[in-house]
């Protein structure tokens, strides 16, 4: 979803669109290989497995994917001096804070397999990769989906008079193409290096992120907020995900959207 929006955004570039199964993160020679090949300057690293719950059940393919890919690409990326541009998650974070987590707030303390996965590949790409940006997002929909954003337009579909959606975690819903926007923006600055957040301003339940979603779309759909134990899931979901954009200010990069016209913006541009 977001490769997707980003080869959209980053047209004016020549890209080198690296996938399965030519391009595969897995492979540390055949990776490298496929780099020195593309005389690439830089690679933004967004494969991952992402599937939240089969994580749990599928650890060792998480850390093969997350942790081990993250330190081929890495690696290869430092062989041949190419910059690289990873995409993490609000995950690497356990969500028990009463406040946003900052770029300088420690992480590592996930409490599923996909966060303990994916921090485990942030710390592979500060150990093998001296010049690198982590971009940490969150709550992500965009073109395409699959996404919360898509997942409830199908469910209001005039069968279900009431729907019940998680009212006690807070996040940063956030638009693919915001965060594509602020990728485009950090390429063109090649002195940047560590950890940004890049989430959309502002902040929402659930419930209240599928309330504006209804709103904006003209949905006449009721909404019954519920607690995170009345919706149980395999990988438990962290109570805070929201993230601070410390560093965006501190290196004067543009600031991220709202996440109400970041929505909005979406759902005009994808109807």
């Amino acid at each position: 979803m977001l490769g997707r929006t980003l080869q959209n955004v980053l047209a004016q570039h020549e890209l080198v669109i690296a996938d399965l199964p030519e391009w595969d993160i897995t492979d540390a020679a055949g990776f490298e290989a496929n780099l020195r090949e593309a005389h690439a300057d830089a690679v933004i690293h967004c494969a991952a497995m992402t599937a939240v719950d089969k994580c749990e059940t599928a650890k060792e393919l998480a850390y093969r994917l997350n942790a081990e890919g993250s330190r081929n690409v890495a690696v290869a990326c430092n062989t041949l001096g190419v910059r690289l541009i990873a995409i993490s998650t609000d995950y690497v974070f356990g969500g028990e804070l009463e406040r946003p987590y900052t770029e300088y707030d420690v992480a590592g303390g996930a409490h599923t397999v996909y966060g303990a996965s994916k921090f485990a590949g942030e710390e592979e790409i500060r150990a093998h990769c001296e010049n690198h940006v982590i971009c940490r997002i969150s709550w992500l929909y965009g073109a395409g989906g699959p996404s919360f954003v898509h997942a409830m337009l199908s469910l209001a579909d005039g069968t279900r008079p009431v729907l019940k959606v998680v009212s006690d975690q807070r996040g940063n819903p956030t638009s693919a193409l915001a965060v594509a926007r602020e990728v485009s923006v950090i390429l063109g600055r090649p002195e940047l290096r560590g950890v940004f957040h890049c989430t959309c301003e502002g902040e929402a339940t659930w419930a209240e992120f599928a309330e504006e979603i209804f709103r904006l779309a003209g949905k006449k759909q009721a909404i019954a907020p519920c607690t995170t134990e009345e919706f149980p899931r395999p990988a438990p979901r962290p109570k805070n995900s929201r993230l601070e954009k410390r560093r965006l200010r501190e290196c004067g990069l543009p600031p991220m959207p709202d996440w109400h016209e970041a929505l909005r913006e979406f759902l005009m541009l994808d109807a």
